[in-house]
């Protein structure tokens, strides 16, 4: 059965003035001239038999039936751009583009994207190592590595792997251990400075106030300076410049090179996982397939780590909260 359409031009502009209220600002995104505008969406009007907008002097403003029909259009509009981007890509062969955040991206994926290099040549990763907000429904990424849950990629209509847990805990160089005021208990921070960076501190995202109510101590009184990233947090940890609250993935390495050293617990598991998340048309996609099943090899080595462990099998503290936040 043949399809029943309304005229594709008619239907952009629509969605793009319905977007902005704003003919002016719909012509200036299409390109084309405010009239030329006025004139599509009259037509899909008349084609459909009702009226879209309720026209003013200075603005317009979606009717029942405009507000009605602005959603699913906009839905549509989406889905046949991404799968666009999509198969454009696949037949152009450009780089396949992955965007991480900061702090994952400096201190857990860069050092082993080789590995994925020499493994599959002929995919070009271009890697966008960003903390803000990402529509891949509408942006030209193939893939996000996100600090969240599969509930709210599945309520964004996307595809989610998880890629590994994460457990949080307090870290600091090796010869603050012995320092004086030493660091050998959780008492032993009000002693010293303790590092931050702007986690949310809720059972989904441990800051200090969460760690601290779950090591039974009342948080010291705040000093020292604050960070906007996770891995600069680290960094100064490892300058000695204090105690980090730090997420495994970011200071597992660091550990491991004995560059830092934990010196109390507890461990924490985090409320939330890393979620490689593309569109169910990107989850299509070969390349894509080939760098989620590469990136959850390389979280599995995250997940055999005893502290993960450790988190995992601790009790929950925060049992019946529902996640909260954003695609971090």
């Amino acid at each position: 059965m043949a399809r029943r359409l309304p005229p594709l031009n008619a239907v952009k502009a629509f969605e793009a003035a319905a977007r902005h209220l704003s003919f002016t600002e719909a012509a200036a995104e299409l390109h084309v001239t405010q009239a030329a505008v006025s004139h599509q969406v009259r037509a899909l009007e008349d084609w459909l038999g009702l009226r879209l907008f309720r026209r003013g002097n200075r603005q317009i403003l979606l009717t029942d039936a405009g507000q009605a029909y602005l959603p699913p259009l906009r839905d549509a509009l989406d889905r046949v751009a991404a799968a666009t981007a999509s198969i454009r890509s696949q037949v152009e062969g450009g780089p396949l583009r992955l965007t991480v955040l900061q702090s994952l991206a400096a201190k857990w994926l860069l050092p082993r994207l080789p590995d994925f290099n020499r493994r599959a040549p002929e995919i070009d990763v271009l890697l966008s190592a960003t903390d803000r907000r990402v529509d891949l429904h509408k942006e030209d990424f193939h893939l996000a590595l996100r600090f969240t849950s599969e509930a709210r990629a599945q309520a964004a209509g996307l595809v989610a792997h998880k890629v590994m847990d994460e457990a949080v805990f307090p870290v600091c160089a090796p010869g603050l251990v012995d320092a004086d005021p030493p660091l050998k208990t959780p008492d032993d921070l009000a002693g010293h400075i303790m590092l931050r960076d702007d986690t949310s501190d809720s059972a989904e995202d441990p800051g200090w106030g969460v760690w601290c109510a779950a090591a039974g101590i009342d948080p010291p009184e705040w000093r020292g300076p604050g960070y906007s990233d996770s891995a600069l947090v680290a960094q100064a940890a490892i300058a000695g410049q204090g105690v980090a609250l730090s997420r495994l993935s970011i200071v597992r390495d660091d550990l491991a090179a004995g560059r830092l050293v934990r010196p109390f617990g507890p461990v924490l598991r985090s409320g939330f996982s890393y979620w490689a998340i593309c569109t169910p048309e990107r989850a299509r996609d070969r390349r894509v397939k080939t760098l989620v099943d590469w990136l959850q090899e390389q979280g599995r080595g995250v997940g055999d780590d005893p502290l993960l462990a450790e988190a995992l099998d601790a009790p929950e503290m925060f049992a019946g909260r529902d996640a909260r936040g954003s695609f971090r």
